[in-house]
């Protein structure tokens, strides 16, 4: 919306340029050389204040895209960090059941290595 209002002044200000000029002509008393002049040297200000525009426009541009890239690498910096603590989660609880899991296992080997080592009771 801001862009649209730029545009729009910028529209007015060289349709007041240009009645500004129609009416110089008309009313100024001055020699077609003189007219000549003044209508170049008006141009060449209209021509060096769309350069400075369009110039302070590309650098808004520069500016919004870069931050924007700032933006989006920061969020994913921190997808990684959140990817990242995700993965060592899940690595200690892998290795925390494989610890629990060993110990079953080792349990469950020590308590049939006993269970047959000991005979059993006759009726």
């Amino acid at each position: 919306m801001a862009e649209e209002n730029k545009l729009q002044g910028l529209a007015w200000f060289l349709a007041g340029l240009g009645v500004g000029a129609l009416v110089g002509i008309l009313y100024a008393p001055k020699s077609g050389r003189e007219i000549r002049e003044d209508l170049a040297s008006g141009a060449k200000e209209g021509t060096e204040y769309l350069r400075n525009k369009s110039r302070q426009a590309a650098e808004e541009v520069n500016a919004f895209v870069g931050r924007g890239k700032e933006q989006v690498g920061e969020y994913v910096d921190r997808g990684r960090a959140q990817w990242e603590e995700f993965v060592e989660r899940g690595k200690n609880l892998v290795t925390e059941q494989s610890g629990r899991i060993s110990a079953a296992v080792d349990a469950g080997r020590e308590a049939y290595r006993t269970g047959s080592a000991s005979p059993e009771p006759e009726p």
